[in-house]
Order: C-alpha cells, then sequence, then structure tokens
C-alpha cells in the first residue's frame, strides 16, 4: 500500500472553499480521496426520526467530505499550511517530513 500525505488525526488547514483558513483534525479518510475534518464543510441534514435506533428527528448539523486537493497539512513550527515530502531513512524506514523546513511531521 502506497504512503498516503494526509492521515487520520493530522492537524489540517482548508487552503480552498467556503472555510478557507480554517484549521481542523482530521476525522476520516473515504476512499475516494476525500477527508472528514472535525468542524469544517458542515451541511444541514434533514433527518427522519427512528425510534429503534433512538435518532431523534430535525435538522442535524453535520461534516461533509472535503476535497483533498482543498486541504494542506498544519505546520506548528510556522503557524502556516505546508506540503509533505517523503524521506527514507538509512534502515528503510519512509516518514513523512514538512517540505519547508524538512522535520518530520510525526515527531510528536
Amino acid at each position: 500500500m502506497a504512503m498516503k500525505k494526509l492521515r487520520r488525526d493530522d492537524d489540517v488547514i482548508v487552503i480552498a472553499g467556503r472555510d478557507k483558513g480554517k484549521r481542523g483534525k482530521v476525522l476520516r479518510v473515504m476512499s475516494d480521496g476525500r477527508f472528514l475534518v472535525s468542524g469544517l464543510q458542515m451541511i444541514k441534514k434533514h433527518q427522519k426520526p427512528n425510534p429503534q435506533l433512538g435518532v431523534q428527528g430535525g435538522i442535524i448539523e453535520k461534516e461533509a467530505p472535503i476535497d483533498a486537493s482543498n486541504l494542506a497539512i498544519f505546520n506548528p513550527e510556522t503557524s502556516k499550511a505546508d506540503r509533505i515530502g517523503f524521506k527514507v531513512s538509512d534502515d528503510g524506514k519512509k516518514s513523512r517530513v514538512f517540505k519547508s523546513n524538512g522535520q518530520a511531521v510525526d515527531a510528536k
């Protein structure tokens, strides 16, 4: 499996669209290359009540998928959006790095 640039729990920033400039955490990566990001791309959904599942009816707000091309990873060092590159270490491990300063993304 190829290594993806953005993953679940990454801190991302929107670079295009109506939520441009907003930040959030990736909740889910969908198979078609879109992402569910917490608090972003909010839509109103008219939901029917379902007593068997204990679901209340009404208009609910939920996150809609946002395309990967409209997202960039947030670099805490520079406090800006950044791009991701890959670096292969001497022992053959592949890791994600920020393009701007070459630091590892997953070093938390």
